[in-house]
């Protein structure tokens, strides 16, 4: 096992790592920028260092100043967490070469993963189902009109080197095609300094369906089953939950071994999530994350087992004790995402938390490293914390998610609060009756409205 782990991020997924890290008896280091001096991670750890001004750039992705941190504080393994720097499989071998571990899988996955065209290659290889499209990158309108003739439109043009929905546009004719390529191509370059991007067939009204992997680098890989993530505002993820209203057993069975066998074959090492488009019964892949998901904590609820945990003992080169077998899924269990947004504009909310009063009682959980008198910086990601909730049965756990959120409190800025407390209203919610279009036509047809009370 490690010595001490440096947990290079901040927020909730820092102190998540931290306690699993104090469970397991390992001495911690938290590095902050000077905004998060008096954070909660900084706090709790046994040893903190400061790694440089607000800014994402000159400090949490400040890669000499990381390491120079490791040397000082004797740290031998890094924790991303997520965002920042995880999925960089140059910062994975920078510090493979200064002989400190880095929890997570090997770098050659990162990015084969991290390319979205070697992604869809690789998958379709492993016998992964992908979506129809162009086999690579494409270099030329007239290509992108063969390629959408043969697929049909609607057809959407993603970047390579993208997510989070940048790069990404959708054509509905052949007359919108080039349009959305050069804009494809502008936002992938503005946002990755690539401007590579390739064509899929766009899918009117599909489930987003992930799957949760966990292997050793062994050969020995298992699935944790699946997260239902198809509420999502601007390719974003709103709310989570799982298992999915829309799968059976087998269906469940048959995804999540196909992903395993994969996972074994390429022999991949620690937490990852293989994700899907699911229409009419067909899983088609679209990415694989390789790190630890923000919504992991809906798969510890129905599962009981932890996935931080998991992910350090695997890459400190224990084997995987954990057989598919073993894994006995109970109850279901729904996360919100809680953020710092005004709940109809989603415009930033940054400032001083007035009053904070997170729920509790039976199956509530609330990952969050907020407390009353903490200022929300604006120079990060404006998640307040997530609210996960566990009932034996999909309709306990709304009630129990319903009655969890009336009691919540976090007054003095805006929260996306009034969003989740209309969506478990909503009959289409309820009955599980969604896709990934859904929420945005929530929205569009004024399901949220300014003159709706807004405080928390």
């Amino acid at each position: 096992m490690f010595d001490k782990i440096l947990i290079a991020n901040r927020g909730e997924i820092a102190l998540r790592v931290l306690r699993a890290c104090k469970e397991l008896g390992i001495p911690t280091v938290a590095v902050h920028s000077t905004a998060d001096a008096d954070a909660m991670h900084v706090r709790f750890a046994d040893e903190s260092v400061c790694i440089g001004p607000p800014a994402a750039k000159d400090s949490y992705l400040n890669i000499p100043a990381i390491l120079s941190a490791c040397e000082i504080t004797g740290a031998d393994a890094v924790h991303p967490g997520y965002g920042f720097l995880s999925e960089n499989a140059r910062f994975a071998e920078i510090l493979n070469d200064h002989g400190v571990h880095f929890i997570g899988p090997k770098a050659e996955h990162i990015r084969i993963m991290g390319d979205k065209i070697e992604a869809k290659r690789t998958a379709k290889r492993l016998g992964i189902p992908v979506v129809p499209g162009s086999e690579g990158g494409v270099t030329s309108d007239s290509e992108a009109q063969k390629i959408a003739d043969d697929i049909g439109y609607p057809v959407l043009i993603k970047a390579a080197a993208g997510g989070g929905g940048r790069g990404m546009k959708v054509a509905r004719s052949a007359a919108e095609l080039s349009t959305a390529l050069s804009t494809a191509r502008s936002e992938a370059k503005a946002a990755f300094g690539d401007d590579a991007v390739y064509i899929e067939k766009y899918l009117e009204k599909p489930r987003h369906i992930e799957i949760q992997v966990l292997g050793d680098g062994k050969g020995k890989a298992i699935h944790l089953g699946e997260r239902d993530c198809s509420l999502q505002r601007r390719h974003q993820k709103v709310l989570e939950e799982s298992p999915s209203p829309a799968l059976n057993t087998q269906a469940r069975d048959q995804i999540g071994e196909t992903v395993a066998k994969a996972m074994r074959e390429i022999q991949y090492l620690g937490v990852g999530t293989v994700e899907f488009l699911y229409e009419d019964g067909k899983f088609y892949f679209i990415e694989m994350n390789t790190r630890i998901q923000v919504e992991h904590p809906v798969t510890e609820m129905i599962t009981d087992i932890d996935l931080i945990f998991e992910q350090i003992r695997v890459a400190a080169g224990a084997e995987l004790t954990l057989t598919q077998s073993d894994i006995r899924f109970h109850g279901h269990a729904i996360e919100c995402r809680i953020n710092a947004e005004n709940p109809v504009s989603f415009r930033p909310s940054p400032g001083k938390i007035l009053h904070y009063y997170p729920p509790g009682g039976l199956g509530v959980r609330i990952d969050s490293a907020v407390y009353q008198g903490y200022t929300i910086p604006p120079y990060y990601d404006s998640l307040v914390g997530k609210l996960i909730v566990h009932g034996k049965t999909r309709t306990e756990c709304l009630m129990r998610l319903s009655r969890a959120l009336d009691e919540v409190v976090v007054d003095g800025i805006e929260t996306t609060l009034p969003l989740f407390r209309a969506l478990v209203r909503e009959k289409d919610v309820i009955d599980g009756n969604y896709h990934i279009h859904w929420l945005e036509q929530f929205l569009a047809r004024g399901g949220m409205t300014e003159s709706e009370p807004l405080s928390s």
